[in-house]
């Protein structure tokens, strides 16, 4: 093999994206190759039968395949992520993907790997344009069922996880979530992919597992051998081959101090988030799947503050009903009692769920029909929603929240169709909490500057940080070109993010953050000097926020505020808050920051 005669020099350095965090350090095995998409080539007639039953017998080989993964998956800790295989099998099983590849097949006269690929093709452009990382990501399980399609399609021979011998990195081209589950954390130290992004089903696995991962690394496993010894910095997105005694001795060393601090992170896991001074924070999870919430509990959170609904709804032919919806919220909320879970309604254009000529992709979906616009025009599906909603608040404590709110007329308009909802339940005899919180996503400019007249009708704040930073700084954070303005502690936000503040605290409401900016450990003061006292964020890095907000005291939080609010410049706000903080924590920057 041309890989095996490839002399690296030492340190050779690969950068990707940091997904899991932690160090690793071993020999790389490759579980899988860039291979060639799917090649289209036009066929005769009387080969459209033969192609037909080509691509059923690769769905029914992949088919199996994910349930042999299934039951080859032992370890307990791992059952709760087993709707991430199922959710390949329901792909896989979708009338409308099955129909719409044959008909390719049939009517376009193509073979079963280009009918594949042009069918997945349609099915990923509805991702596109999604603006939530989060929901974006769920593209990679498209990608990965057609990759597994294809090589099925050819007849390859994939190489299993049994083959994994000890103190491995494990390399593939894009690691699907059935492969990741089957892994033997004593012999799987970290895992690399050419493809894939921090909040794709895999990256949460490995996450979950603790597992140090960088994915994105581009050709990756075009051009690095097998058996090459690997340092994998899964904090920083990088990636050392070939490393010198010097670079081995220094990660090492780096290592060895990052489990310390983990170990000492786990030890927090059932104290509260309270400073030094008696400052009480609730600190909480942002989770899309039921099968969740074991990750929240075990990382020391104290319920949901963000349930995403969207993915019930996206990647099939037919809407979720009513009694779906409440199964689903019912677990949720089961699961996590007495703690509080706030639901999120839809936050995505009706383009991504309906089928119809009225909902064409839009030119600008992120200030288009979304979020509550396209529920108060749907008011079906809204009300369906609301239902489920109402229905599972009953079975805990539940929080109802509606995004991308800028005006009272649509938080009265949402509400009236809650008050509607309730009616139909109270007629037809169905039990629900007829005090269940309602309040509002603080993303848009418009709410900020009426947040005190919101905060008059609505029972408690979240603020999106991830949106309201893109609307206010106007830029694209995916946008090589301008994401650099991307800048959280720009003075426009932090003063917006203190007038949000401000106005819960008069109407005294509860106030949250459940962007990007609640879950970095270098923010926590700043928030926590603003004055937000609850803090949703992914469940892994609830631990190191935790710490930063007890080992801090609440005044020396607001003074920090107070010294940020009045400089002029991201930049002489970065560098004064990292002075101050880093000094205090000197072992952040190398602590679970991504």
């Amino acid at each position: 093999m041309v890989l095996e005669k490839i002399k690296f020099v030492k340190d050779t350095c690969y950068v990707g994206l940091g997904v899991s965090p932690g160090i690793a350090i071993g020999e790389v095995f490759f579980l899988s190759r860039v291979r060639e998409p799917g090649v289209s080539r036009t066929i005769s007639a009387d080969q459209v039968g033969e192609e037909i039953a080509h691509f059923q017998e690769a769905v029914a080989l992949f088919k199996q395949q994910l349930v042999d993964a299934k039951g080859r998956i032992t370890d307990k800790k791992m059952h709760q992520h087993l709707f991430i295989i199922d959710a390949h099998l329901l792909i896989l099983e979708d009338k409308m993907f099955l129909n719409e590849t044959v008909a390719r097949i049939r009517d376009d006269l193509l073979n079963a790997e280009g009918a594949v690929k042009n069918t997945l093709r349609s099915f990923e452009n509805l991702f596109d344009s999604i603006e939530d990382e989060y929901l974006r990501d769920r593209k990679a399980d498209l990608e990965s069922v057609g990759d597994r399609l294809v090589r099925n399609l050819r007849g390859e021979t994939i190489r299993s996880v049994d083959e994994i011998g000890e103190k491995t990195i494990l390399a593939a081209h894009d690691l699907s979530p059935a492969d990741a589950m089957q892994i033997d954390r004593k012999k799987v130290f970290g895992l690399l992919t050419d493809r894939g992004g921090r909040t794709s089903h895999t990256a949460i696995l490995a996450r979950s597992m603790g597992i140090p991962a960088v994915f994105g690394l581009g050709n990756f496993t075009a051009t690095i051998p097998n058996g090459m010894p690997v340092i994998l910095d899964g904090t920083n997105g990088m990636v050392i081959i070939n490393p010198s005694d010097g670079t081995f001795k220094e990660y090492l060393a780096k290592k060895q101090t990052l489990e310390y601090i983990e170990s000492r992170l786990a030890q927090l896991r059932d104290l509260p988030a309270e400073t030094q001074d008696g400052k009480r924070v609730s600190l909480r999870a942002n989770i899309e799947f039921p099968a969740e919430v074991g990750s929240a509990f075990k990382h020391g959170g104290e319920g949901v503050g963000l349930y995403r609904t969207e993915m019930l709804f996206l990647g099939r032919n037919t809407l979720p009903d009513e009694e779906e919806q409440f199964r689903d919220l019912r677990e949720v909320v089961e699961k996590m009692a007495p703690h509080p879970v706030t639901i999120r309604t839809l936050d995505i254009g009706g383009e991504k769920i309906l089928a119809n000529e009225s909902y064409q992709r839009e030119t600008n979906p992120a200030m288009g029909l979304r979020a509550v616009r396209f529920s108060l025009r749907e008011t079906g599906i809204f009300k369906n929603q609301l239902r489920a909603i109402l229905r599972a608040s009953h079975y805990g404590r539940a929080r109802v929240m509606f995004p991308m709110i800028s005006s009272l007329v649509e938080l009265r308009a949402c509400r009236e169709c809650l008050e509607e909802a309730k009616e139909e339940l109270r007629l037809a005899g169905t039990l629900f909490d007829p005090q269940m919180p309602v309040g509002i996503m603080v993303e848009t400019p418009a709410a900020v500057m009426i947040a005190d007249l919101l905060a008059k009708e609505a029972d408690f704040f979240s603020v999106g940080t991830n949106d309201l930073i893109q609307y206010c700084m106007a830029v694209d954070r995916g946008n090589q070109n301008v994401a650099y303005l991307y800048q959280p502690l720009h003075p426009a936000v932090l003063r917006m993010l203190a007038m949000i503040a401000r106005s819960a605290a008069e109407a005294g409401i509860p106030c949250e953050i459940c962007g990007e900016m609640a879950g970095d450990p270098l923010y926590a003061p700043v928030m926590l000097g603003l004055g937000f006292n609850e803090l949703s964020m992914n469940a892994y890095s609830i631990p190191v926020v935790k710490r930063v907000i007890r080992e801090f005291r609440y005044g020396d939080a607001e003074k920090l505020v107070a010294a940020l609010i009045n400089f002029t410049t991201a930049e002489e706000c970065r560098e004064h808050l990292e002075n101050e903080v880093l000094k205090r924590f000197p072992d952040l920057s190398q602590a679970s920051r991504i």
